[in-house]
């Protein structure tokens, strides 16, 4: 039986990765994770229990963590990571050491484990100032530069750590003879994401009353792909037999407003107060769209769930969540003039 590892298996698109591999494939599934943003809740366990997915729980931003897993795997995703903007923002060297040292050793892990097939998360977040500063195309293809616009700021380390990470990955893949894919991740969202993102953002405020709700950026783009799509097309990346040292977009070609989006959401959870326009955060793009025509034609890849579809699930998961008076372990919405980067510029 193939045996599989999702390295930071029970955050969000690690966790629909691997329930979509329980559902679809026959595999040994490992998933390993720090469970740091307290994602070891009852559906990770249930799925793990449900589908015999065995789970390690260390951090690997540790290299003897990898002493903990076994010494071959035909297919590792490597997802782990920190992300978020207030992360990004508020504790950069952080984002830097732990994205850093996860892919460093992974990839020294790589040397004596030798997998036969890996793919590498990467991330819209590398185009940071490809559209606005040099406006290339939007939607925008995998084949355009990748760019930030000051590696001073501190909103834009996330995409350096993504950025470095492709080259590693795909250096290592190619020197030690391993099937190396990179999937640049376009805004997935839906059920259980934490609260790190704008969905949710925009759920929690208007499910705690804020009227009027703020719409920050309002004029701004972005394309939003639900999460078993992304995982679907994860999947059909790494197993490609063409995929080898490629990149691909996963995500979805609707570009809407973030007031669309807004607008979307209070409709779904029945709002009826007004709306008012607000800055954004610090550092954030006009516009973001993936071209997914390669995608398409090398993968097969074709996204199946409407926003309005999606949002509706993504707000009944959390919507449930707050009725049970569940506690929000990773944050929760921060109002972009509340972070520190603004006390401190």
């Amino acid at each position: 039986m193939k045996k599989v590892l999702i390295l930071g298996g029970a955050g969000f698109i690690g966790y629909n990765i691997a329930r979509y591999l329980a559902k679809n494939r026959d595999y040994a599934l490992t998933i390993a994770d720090d469970f740091s943003s307290g994602s070891n809740d009852e559906e990770i366990k249930f799925l793990c229990s449900r589908y015999n997915i065995s789970i390690i729980t260390a951090d690997f931003s540790r290299p003897e963590a990898f002493a903990m897993l076994d010494t071959h795997y035909d297919d590792v995703y490597v997802l782990a990571a920190v992300v978020g903007v207030n992360r990004c923002i508020e504790e950069p060297e952080e984002v830097i050491r732990i994205n850093t040292a996860i892919s460093l050793n992974t990839l020294e892990w790589f040397r004596d484990a030798r997998p036969s097939r890996v793919l590498f998360a990467s991330s819209s977040e590398n185009y940071a100032a490809t559209t606005d500063t040099f406006q290339y195309p939007v939607p925008t293809p995998e084949s355009v530069p990748l760019c930030i616009a000051d590696t001073r700021h501190p909103r834009f380390t996330y995409a350096v750590t993504k950025i470095w990470g492709e080259a590693a990955f795909f250096a290592y893949g190619q020197r030690l003879g391993i099937h190396t894919t990179v999937v640049r991740y376009q805004n997935i969202y839906g059920p259980r994401m934490g609260f790190k993102h704008a969905i949710p953002h925009i759920i929690e405020r208007i499910y705690k009353g804020e009227n009027p709700v703020k719409v920050y950026g309002a004029e701004q783009t972005r394309a939003f792909c639900f999460c078993t799509d992304g995982a679907e097309g994860t999947v059909r990346a790494l197993e490609s037999s063409v995929s080898d040292q490629q990149v691909y977009h996963i995500g979805n070609r609707d570009e809407i407003t973030i007031d669309t989006l807004t607008r979307t959401i209070g409709t779904v959870m029945g709002y009826t107060g007004s709306y008012e326009n607000a800055p954004t955060y610090p550092g954030s793009v006009s516009r973001r769209c993936p071209d997914i025509t390669k995608a398409g034609a090398e993968l097969d890849y074709a996204p199946k769930v409407s926003l309005e579809e999606g949002i509706r699930k993504t707000v009944a998961w959390y919507r449930a969540f707050f009725d049970a008076g569940s506690p929000i372990t990773t944050g929760g919405f921060k109002p972009p003039e509340a972070l520190n980067y603004w006390k401190n510029t």
